[in-house]
């Protein structure tokens, strides 16, 4: 592609993919892809994205089309690899001028930097870092804050790369360049410091925005650079230095506003200081003993005395708070019974904290986060008066549980009591003592006092066996008041309920349950406290089984005579948390309810609410039912096929549910029946739809291909592979794995069927290990497909093999070849050990091979076996000798506890699965001796031996030693 020539045109078609019109924007898209392969066409959009005189949309998609080449065919391995001497110009066109005006563009170039030099960096690409290092120098603010953004983006892809070899080279950068690092996070830090009394806003966001970025390239080198982090001075003098910077930092919050960009710029630098710390801790525990006295004492002096006051905020607090916490937990620190088996590190870091974590200390811990943290605010309270249900999943976490306060302080609370519970429990009981009898109905603060105390009490309530008469103080102080009817005693109640709940799986006497179940009975009387006490009930329903008849029995009665809509939706409720925490217990008693739930469907067809509730009783039924539910199928299966048919109106409230009373009805199937395949006409629109039930979809295919493959391949394969084909070209990276998932099930279900129903998906996934799919969960599916093709049947992969070398214009034999190097290279995306030990099954399976290309893998293959067994296999301490752990046998069978729910027939029927699946039954130890051993008897001994020097000398080594026996 003639760059002059080239250029206008290419130009032009990136104008039109900006368009809004599909009639314009389609072909043009189409065009570019064509393009993505030629010579010169990467180096046309570097000329487009870097020309600030073009449009911005434009050149926005011309950095994302150069990003997107990068992934697919940058590598050398790759089909239509770019040459060397185009690499050459780009990576030095791509560090000529760090000078992009637009923010979010320059973000784009520094992360397709950043991916460039995780391929290229150092070895193709010496002069990245120092030229870096040259711009972050200079003068002008633009070019020294883009630099900067890059300079970052680089070190933290560096630091992400796990090989061996990787992280040498890792380690000699940041041994390299570290000190400049640590000088320029200096100066910028001491202009911000200089500069934020002036109070102009731009120039201290533009300061503060550069000590952010050096600040985040310091933290990859200080966690990620280094071995021994505590034998580098320069190292240790930073960290040390956070502490001082930290009060710096916390002081300018006095003057700068509360809410302005600068505001929101220094608590992202201050957290990222903690996050410095927290890192290091967790990946150097030993590194970070010098520092655990002055963490200590910082953090418990901002978050438990008035230091911290007018100068902390709430997510500051909760990172001190997980420092202290993670320095109590960590296991690095405590040292074995026998003081005289641990080692000196754990000696001395134990001593330091023993030392700091003295009485006063400890009881002014204690005291500040009950006293205070454990609060309930006025915020909470209006919450709790609004919404009890709301505020009990929120208070019991949702997404941002981690970086939430109130659980923060209850997860430090209960780690800091378990740690030092003997000194604590006196403090706590005095606590509780000051707080006998009733309290004051108008005297608020007194009541969130009591609350705050219980919820103590409730969370330590392991600790406090032997400590507290919980029969006695449930008799005397709990019980009168549950009883207590004001509206203000409402939070209380529900506390005290779940304070039973904690203790009465810990201490509690078997006499004074009926006490319990009766003032749960008075409670489910009061339509009410229905719902003010529902979540509270949750913990506690499962624990009166030997009432479950008679509360079985009110409920339902309850739920007959109530007529308000949003009455009987609460009752169900209720009545599933029941049918959910006794489970099998409650078959003796829902005839009654089998029989009502049809009626009350007939009459609630306006209701789509209680409707809802209606299908989450039903999933709980059914759950308990387990086989049995089978009988309800005149009932259940037309619900589920009125609730999840897109053609119905209700269906717009009812899907949700729905699908999920087909999928445990699925679960919980012991056969298929014509009824039960026939509603899976439902699931076409629904996968069209591509919403966010599309989870919950797979789920059920998955549950038909457990349960009937064959018959239900026969039936649906070839519509189902059609929708997975459309959404293939359109869902997210997450959904195209759900996609592959179902596959992966259906090959590994019937290795036969499987892999001619879904043909048509087959060589989109041989075409993205080709190319080296970039996404690490795609490309672990896409091997985990491949693998089960590979090993499980031959002829299907060979005939497969064939088509793609057709379609790539190749030989079958350096397709085959690309494919082996790209499985190997990309052996590190496969996380699960099933997926892990499965490869190498499927590429030892091609041994022995007279085959050049495959001898010329022959290391890679090696290799990845060597992983699999350091993946799977366990050294029996007696013997010696290794065993396979994957491998399962037919007199295993999985005891359930009482607490447990029972297997589902789909469990069973996945077990029965195992038992035949080859991760599962083939010893992958006896495997490589197996094919090494026919590979050696094809070429003989001096051939073999030739082949196995091609491998590591440690690899060979480690072999042997899992080999031995053989």
């Amino acid at each position: 592609m003639d760059l002059n020539s080239a250029s206008t045109v290419v130009l032009q078609v990136l104008t039109q993919a900006t368009s809004q019109d599909t009639a314009v924007l389609k072909p043009a898209e189409e065009q570019l892809k064509q393009w993505e392969t030629q010579p010169g066409f990467y180096s046309v959009l570097l000329n487009i994205f870097t020309n600030h005189t073009l449009d911005i949309n434009v050149r926005w998609l011309a950095v994302l089309y150069f990003k997107h080449g990068i992934d697919r065919y940058w590598r050398r391995v790759a089909p239509h690899a770019l040459s060397e001497e185009e690499k050459t110009t780009l990576r030095a066109g791509l560090i000529t001028n760090f000078n992009e005006p637009i923010n979010q563009i320059a973000t784009q170039i520094a992360v397709l930097i950043a991916k460039v030099a995780r391929l290229d960096c150092p070895r193709q690409w010496p002069e990245l870092i120092p030229t870096l290092i040259e711009s972050v120098k200079v003068q002008d603010d633009l070019r020294q804050h883009r630099a900067l953004l890059t300079f970052y983006h680089v070190t933290k892809t560096l630091a992400s790369k796990r090989l061996a070899a990787d992280r040498k080279l890792f380690y000699d950068l940041a041994s390299g360049i570290y000190n400049f690092a640590c000088s320029l996070w200096n100066h910028h830090t001491d202009t911000f410091l200089q500069q934020v009394s002036s109070g102009n806003e731009a120039v201290i966001l533009s300061s503060l925005e550069r000590t952010l970025l050096s600040l985040k390239v310091l933290r990859k080198l200080t966690v990620n650079g280094f071995v021994e982090p505590h034998k580098n001075m320069e190292v240790m003098g930073f960290l040390h230095g956070i502490f001082e910077r930290l009060k710096q930092f916390l002081e300018c919050s006095r003057s700068i506003g509360t809410d302005n960009v600068c505001r929101d710029r220094l608590e992202k630098t201050i957290i990222l200081f903690t996050k410095v710390l927290l890192d290091f801790l967790d990946q150097h525990p030993f590194s970070f003993t010098p520092l655990i006295q002055r963490s200590l004492e910082f953090s418990v002096s901002y978050v438990f005395t008035e230091v911290g006051e007018g100068v902390t905020f709430e997510r500051f607090i909760v990172q001190c708070m997980n420092l202290i916490k993670m320095i109590v937990k960590n296991y690095a620190y405590k040292p074995s019974k026998n003081f005289e088996d641990s080692s000196p590190e754990t000696l001395e870091a134990h001593k330091i904290k023993m030392a700091f974590f003295t009485y006063p200390t400890l009881t002014e811990i204690c005291r500040r986060l009950v006293s205070h943290y454990f609060l309930l605010t006025e915020e909470e309270l209006t919450m709790w008066e609004e919404d009890p249900e709301g505020f009990t999943v929120e208070e019991t976490g949702g997404d941002s549980w981690k970086y939430s306060l109130r659980p923060c302080t209850e997860v430090l609370f209960i780690d800091i009591f378990h740690e030092y519970n003997q000194t604590l429990t006196p403090v706590l009981l005095e606590m509780m003592q000051t707080l006998q009898g009733p309290t004051n109905v108008e005297d608020m603060n007194a009541l969130l006092i009591k609350d705050a105390v219980y919820n103590a009490v409730g969370l330590a309530a392991y600790e406090l066996f032997d400590s507290v008469d919980f029969d006695q103080w449930f008799k005397n102080q709990l019980l009168p008041e549950l009883q207590v009817i004001h509206n203000r005693y409402k939070p209380l109640r529900r506390r005290v309920i779940w304070l039973i709940g904690q203790w009465i799986s810990v201490k509690f006497k078997s006499d004074l349950r009926p006490m319990l179940y009766e003032a749960i009975c008075n409670l489910l009387q009061d339509q009410d406290l229905v719902v003010c006490f529902l979540s509270a009930l949750k913990e506690l329903v499962f624990k009166v089984s030997p009432y479950l008849e008679t509360m079985f029995t009110l409920l339902f009665q309850l739920l007959q005579q109530v007529t308000e809509c949003d009455t009987k939706m609460h009752v169900l409720h209720v009545l599933s948390c029941v049918i959910e925490r006794v489970n099998m217990q409650i078959r003796p008693y829902v005839g009654c309810l089998v029989q009502y739930l049809p009626l009350l469907w007939k009459q609630s067809e306006e209701h789509n609410m209680l409707r809802c509730a209606i299908l989450t009783t039903l999933i709980h039924l059914v759950q308990g039912l387990g086989a049995d539910s089978k009988n309800l199928y005149p009932f259940l299966l037309p619900v589920i096929q009125l609730s999840t048919d897109v053609s119905q109106p209700p269906h717009v409230y009812l899907l949700e549910d729905g699908l999920e009373l087909w999928l445990v009805t699925l679960e919980n199937s012991p056969c298929i029946t014509p009824e039960l395949l026939r509603i899976f006409q439902n699931m076409s629109p629904l996968l069209e739809l591509s919403s966010e039930n599309l989870r919950t979809c797979f789920k059920i295919i998955n549950g038909y291909i457990f349960l009937s493959s064959t018959e239900f391949l026969q039936t649906y394969a070839v519509g189902l592979c059609q929708s997975f084909c459309e959404l293939l070209k359109e869902i997210t990276t997450e959904g195209q794995v759900q996609v592959l998932k179902v596959v992966e099930n259906a090959l590994k279900v019937n290795p036969i069927l499987g892999p001619q129903m879904f043909q048509p998906i087959l060589p989109y996934v041989f075409k993205g290990i080709i190319e080296g799919e970039r996404y690490p969960v795609v490309m672990s599916t896409y091997l985990g497909v491949m693998g089960r093709v590979l090993l499980q049947n031959t002829s299907f992969f060979s005939s497969l093999l064939n088509e793609m070398a057709h379609k790539f214009n190749q030989e079958m034999d350096q397709l085959l070849g690309n494919m082996i190097e790209m499985w190997v290279d990309r052996m590190d995306n496969i996380t699960q050990p099933e997926r892990r030990k499965l490869s190498a099954l499927a590429l030892l399976s091609l041994l022995p091979s007279d085959n050049s290309v495959i001898q010329d893998k022959f290391c890679g293959i090696i290799n990845i076996s060597v992983e699999g067994l350091h993946d799977v296999m366990t050294e029996d301490p007696e013997t010696g000798t290794y065993k396979d752990c994957m491998l399962m046998s037919h007199l295993e069978e999985p005891k359930v506890t009482e607490d447990e729910e029972p297997p589902t027939e789909q469990d069973k029927r996945k077990k029965m699965l195992a038992l035949k699946d080859p991760v599962h039954m083939v010893s992958l130890q006896q495997f490589i001796y197996e094919k090494l051993k026919a590979q050696q008897e094809m070429l003989g001994e001096q051939g073999f031996q030739s082949l196995m020097e091609t491998v590591d000398t440690e690899i060979v080594t480690q072999l042997q030693e899992f080999l031995q026996g053989f």
